[in-house]
């Protein structure tokens, strides 16, 4: 079994009372390869840009993490487009971005919802749906080969896809607890909940404001809209 990551691929600066070091690997990515790395293969997505200094990537390819997926996407994608090639322009407004990788992120959503209705299975639920108020897709399958049941949620949450899915044999209870027992975490891996939907779409890139937290300051625990059963 392998493992896909998509997420940030970054440099950190750090400073701790031991010392300081700047301009070193960092991101959520690469934190993850770096775990991953010692039990499986792990593949990485991502979008750096074409100043991001690659060698620094070294220590994890010689562990096995495979970064050919990862792109110098945007302007320098851009920058070996033919004359007059519209999907990656420079000059592309905010909403699109450089090279459309923001086109890009919005896609992976669809993308991977399409691959698992690629599967040898027959559809008998597509529908959408959130996860502690993040939306996403619900899709629930059965597999052609042994007639085992999948259930899926699909969703995006500050640049991240997640793909979560359980399968159980023919005849077994659904796996749907699986998925609905997905929540969401802040940066320092507290439990959070949105009093309002969050699309990452709109609200992970910027184009309008998060949803206030329930708990934040000035905010009730009571104001989320309840997720349904």
């Amino acid at each position: 079994m392998s493992v896909l990551v998509v997420g940030s691929v970054a440099l950190d600066s750090v400073e701790t009372p031991f010392g300081k070091a700047d301009n070193v690997l960092g991101g959520s990515a690469n934190f993850f390869s770096a775990s991953a790395s010692h039990l499986t293969k792990v593949s990485v997505v991502g979008v750096i840009g074409s100043d991001y200094p690659v060698d620094k990537l070294e220590p994890l390819k010689k562990r096995g993490v495979d970064y050919s997926g990862l792109e110098q996407q945007g302007v320098a994608r851009a920058k070996t487009c033919p004359p007059g090639n519209e999907q990656c322009r420079e000059n592309a407004s905010a909403v699109i971005g450089p090279g459309y990788w923001k086109q890009d992120e919005r896609g992976a959503l669809a993308f991977a919802t399409l691959k698992l209705l690629q599967r040898d299975a027959k559809v008998t639920s597509y529908s959408y749906d959130w996860q502690d108020l993040v939306e996403g897709y619900f899709l629930q399958l059965t597999n052609n080969a042994d007639q085992s049941r999948t259930f899926a949620y699909i969703a995006m949450h500050e640049h991240k896809l997640y793909i979560v899915e359980g399968s159980v044999p023919k005849g077994s209870p659904p796996p749907g607890l699986f998925q609905q027992s997905l929540g969401w975490v802040d940066k320092d891996g507290r439990g959070i909940r949105y009093t309002s939907m969050y699309s990452n779409a709109f609200h992970g890139m910027g184009v309008y404001p998060k949803p206030p937290i329930v708990g934040a300051p000035g905010i009730p625990s009571s104001t989320a809209t309840s997720t349904p059963p």
